[in-house]
């Protein structure tokens, strides 16, 4: 099995917030790049702008035209144009899961294919695991690969796929049966957009989304050999070595939503006065301003040592350290926008001030891409030792 690190340790030495002076320039670089697109903006744009000044790429390896660093860089990139009003969802799945499976265990043919694309942006892969009936589990997925000749034949189902109309490709997740046991195992497949067989169909969803979410039909969709990313008895490896990066940036997102709508009722609340003083100054005000504070900011110090964890390969102590990231971060996402609603009363439910549609969106941060009450079986039986319910 072929498998390559790609992270390069940034330079510089750790301040007191954790961050290297290289981070720290790379965080405030995307803070005024993201102010100066805003909410609002022209999601296609921005793509293009932040693939062409490398921010898209910062841990794409360094042959393959990428900044060469780690998935840390990546979530500061992410949190931050988020915090600015203009998040870009599919950083989570195509430079931050396919990007890291390819680059690891990917061949040097689909190295070279993929990779450059990923660090510029032109071309974007979308990442299918979820299923009707079994949600994330892989244990239950029912999309099969069987082999057919020098290549592979895949059916199956999947649901809730973001961004499958912008993508070149999507990273399938399928099993293959084990010839000595007989079992199913996971295995990764990358599906061209235009594979015979291969059809999607929106979803409608309540909430509003520049990234469309989709059914996808793999109808006997042949493929390729080399249309198998890894080795195909790698199994859950190569499955979770893509997981683990998709909870951190997720983490990353709910993070600087929450940022975001904070940012805009402090605001608020310092120039909104009731009777001739600021409401910011009343603590039933300030106080759930200041706690959600404190929650976002325990929430991204979790993410950065998942992140880091993930970085230097320790892919067991990045795993639970990336679910318990995202749960803080959606926790924390969703008190954020939920106080930043209250503290603007009404005009919080206007279109004006923006506030609205992020009540929908931060509890997305809770169901997706797994729900809270699965992070908390994991930490249950992984951290803490107790006997599985399933």
């Amino acid at each position: 099995m072929t498998t390559t690190r790609t992270h390069t340790p940034p330079a510089g030495t750790p301040g007191a917030d954790g961050e290297t002076p290289e981070q720290r320039a790379l965080r405030a670089a995307v803070a005024e790049f993201g102010r100066r697109h805003g909410p609002g903006c022209d999601r296609e744009r921005l793509w293009a702008e932040a693939g062409a000044l490398g921010y898209l790429g910062v841990a794409v390896p360094e042959e393959y035209g990428g900044g060469g660093a780690g998935l840390s860089e990546l979530a500061i990139v992410l949190e931050e144009l988020a915090t600015a009003g203009c998040p870009l969802l599919m950083m989570v799945v195509s430079p931050a899961v396919c990007a890291t499976v390819i680059a690891r265990f990917g061949t040097p043919e689909q190295r070279r294919s993929w990779l450059p694309g990923f660090a510029d942006g032109s071309r974007v892969m979308a990442f299918g695991i979820t299923e009707p009936d079994a949600g994330s589990n892989s244990h239950r997925i029912t999309t099969t690969a069987r082999r057919d000749g020098d290549g592979w034949v895949l059916t199956g189902r999947k649901v809730f796929i973001s961004g499958v109309d912008i993508a070149d490709a999507t990273l399938i997740v399928g099993r293959t049966e084990d010839a000595r046991t007989g079992r199913l195992k996971p295995c990764l497949f990358i599906v061209d957009r235009d594979a015979e067989g291969f059809t999607r169909t929106p979803i409608e969803m309540e909430l509003r989304s520049p990234e469309r979410q989709f059914e996808l039909v793999l109808d006997g969709v042949r493929l390729p050999a080399d249309a198998l990313v890894g080795d195909e008895d790698a199994g859950l490896l190569q499955l979770f070595a893509g997981l683990n990066p998709e909870r951190v940036m997720s983490a990353a997102l709910a993070i600087g939503t929450g940022r975001h709508a904070l940012e805009r009722a402090v605001r608020y609340a310092r120039e909104r006065q009731v009777w001739a003083t600021p409401i910011g100054a009343h603590q039933a005000i300030a106080h759930p301003l200041a706690r959600s504070h404190i929650e976002l900011e325990l929430a991204r110090l979790m993410t950065a040592k998942a992140a880091r964890l993930h970085d230097s390969g320790d892919d067991t102590g990045a795993g639970e350290a990336a679910n318990m990231a995202k749960y803080a971060a959606a926790e924390a996402c969703v008190a954020a926008v939920d106080t930043a609603v209250h503290t603007l009363g009404g005009n919080g439910l206007t279109r004006e001030y923006g506030l609205a549609a992020l009540v929908t969106a931060a509890r997305v941060a809770r169901v997706a891409p797994v729900s809270r009450e699965m992070i908390l079986n994991y930490v249950s039986h992984q951290s803490l030792g107790l006997p599985k319910s399933y």
